[in-house]
Parts: C-alpha cells; sequence; structure tokens
C-alpha cells in the first residue's frame, strides 16, 4: 500500500537589510538562496541545506513558514 505523501513545508525568505560591507561568502550565499536586493521574497522549501544557508545571513533576511 502505497503512504500518503506528507505535504512539504516551505519558507518565505525575505532579504531585510543591504549586502554592502558584508563579507564576499556571505554575498554568495544570498544569490545562492536567490535573493536580489531589500524586500526581495523567495520561497524554498524547508531542508538542511537551505536551513544552513539562512544560518549563515539571519541578520540579513527574516524568514516565515508558508503552506
Amino acid at each position: 500500500m502505497a503512504k500518503k505523501k506528507e505535504k512539504e513545508k516551505m519558507l518565505k525568505i525575505t532579504q531585510t537589510k543591504s549586502l554592502i560591507g558584508y563579507e564576499s561568502s556571505q554575498k554568495r550565499t544570498m544569490k545562492a538562496l536567490g535573493l536580489r536586493r531589500i524586500r526581495h521574497s523567495v520561497i524554498h522549501k524547508d531542508t538542511p541545506q537551505i536551513r544552513g544557508m539562512i544560518n549563515k545571513v539571519t541578520h540579513l533576511v527574516a524568514v516565515e513558514e508558508v503552506e
């Protein structure tokens, strides 16, 4: 019998601060997340890889869970 597929959690990530003056590794992380400018938002699946990227730039982003 097939198992029911659970609904995956999604995260809405919004850039809240400018990247000016921060390390290039943090700038590359923001680019990898798909964020381009202040108040720009993207939606990603809640995976350990995305959580790790968010942890690296927590001071630059706001995160919300979305259904």
